[in-house]
């Protein structure tokens, strides 16, 4: 089973923080799977080449915050993913008819912590970018030294890992950055139907960004539904996270998105309003105090964008779209980002064909063969 996708994207973020470029977000990953004894043995690599296609620092994006360049936080980018996204080993034994165990092992990959991944979502498969609350859901899909175990029985799944919660380093292009296993994660699934998926999750990170000396509990709940039919299908995700820091408090994120696909014309959207340092964003550097509180603001964004697929080229899915993003900007990020930007992208997106099994829609790594 493989799967990926490539945007090739003019990205225009508006406001005094805002400029254009060109650029590329692309992945590709692969899985194969055998019998191994009593169980299942899976094998799965997931690779990007955004080191090269977005730059060091990332690609422009407004009010988005997370990990550091050149010692300082990166701010208005979403930081590129490193050549190395996955590689894991999962190996499922049946205890009885009904229940299973796995055991999953990585040196880089996603512990059991948040909803699937921004880029697995199927109601995420058109936009390009990465949502603002990124570091509050999922950032933690890309993880050094990751040890999961899951039992499953029917619609519920349990699981639970230990990992390395330090964000990778800015060389983008080393395959992992080691350290100690110093944080832990717990998540349960209950998955009724093919058509829902909901998850509730908890976990302690040991002090995750490389330039705040701070540890993050973070909690995460989120539903997805998905409807297919004989012209496409629609999928729908909601999300709640919170990150509760040892020194500055707690920051909540809540996210509404969906994609609804009719023949070969495709609309999408996302909405989600968060928790911002305020400070991090008007100066560009990391504040923390042991006597004050953090000041923190509310940022809201909005999405709506369209996609027309092209007749399918040797089965390779290729379409052209666009979307436009809103902001309600708060009145102490206003002298620096405007009252109201407005940012956009035109892409092109390009999938390869589509194996016997389908595509890895909303895949997470200890249950790889179970997604819906």
């Amino acid at each position: 089973m493989y799967d990926g996708v490539f945007h090739g994207t003019y990205n225009n973020q508006g406001g005094p923080r805002g400029g254009e470029e060109l650029i590329s977000t692309n992945w590709v990953m692969g899985m194969a799977s055998r019998t191994a004894g009593p169980g299942q043995l899976t094998l799965t690599g997931m690779m990007s080449a955004e080191p090269a296609t977005v730059g060091p620092q990332g690609y422009r994006e407004l009010f988005q915050v997370g990990e550091s360049y050149q010692f300082l936080p990166i701010i208005d980018h979403q930081h590129p993913h490193d050549l190395l996204m996955q590689a894991a080993a999962i190996w499922r034994l049946p205890l009885d008819e009904k229940t299973h165990i796995t055991f999953a092992g990585a040196p880089v990959g996603e512990p059991a912590l948040g909803p699937v991944a921004f880029m697995h979502r199927r109601s995420a498969a058109e936009n390009p970018a990465a949502p603002l609350g990124h570091h509050t859901f999922d950032s933690t899909h890309i993880a050094m030294g990751v040890i999961t175990a899951a039992v499953d029985r029917g619609p519920w799944t349990w699981e639970g890992s230990i990992f390395q919660s330090t964000e990778p380093d800015e060389n983008r292009w080393d395959l992992v950055d080691f350290g100690p296993l110093d944080s832990w994660s717990a998540r349960v699934w209950y998955e009724p139907s093919s058509r829902w998926q909901l998850q509730a999750s908890t976990g302690y990170l040991a002090h995750p960004e490389r330039l705040e000396f701070q540890s993050v509990y973070r909690t995460t709940a989120s539903a997805s539904w998905l409807g297919s039919g004989a012209h496409g299908y629609t999928a729908v995700t909601a999300m709640v996270g919170h990150n509760r820091k040892s020194l500055d408090g707690g920051f909540t994120a809540l996210l509404a998105e969906a994609t609804h696909r009719y023949n070969a014309w495709s609309v999408y959207g996302r909405a989600e309003t968060l928790q911002v340092e305020t400070l991090v964003l008007q100066t560009g550097t990391a504040f923390h105090s042991h006597t004050m509180p953090t000041p923190k603001d509310v940022v809201s964004a909005g999405t709506a964008g369209l996609v027309r697929d092209l007749p399918s080229w040797h089965r390779f899915e290729i379409g052209f779209g666009g979307d436009v993003t809103f902001y309600a900007v708060p009145d102490a990020l206003r002298p620096y980002y405007g009252s109201s930007p407005v940012s956009a992208h035109v892409f092109v997106r390009v999938r390869p064909p589509a194996g016997h099994m389908g595509r890895m829609w909303n895949m997470r790594m200890a249950r790889p063969l179970t997604g819906m």
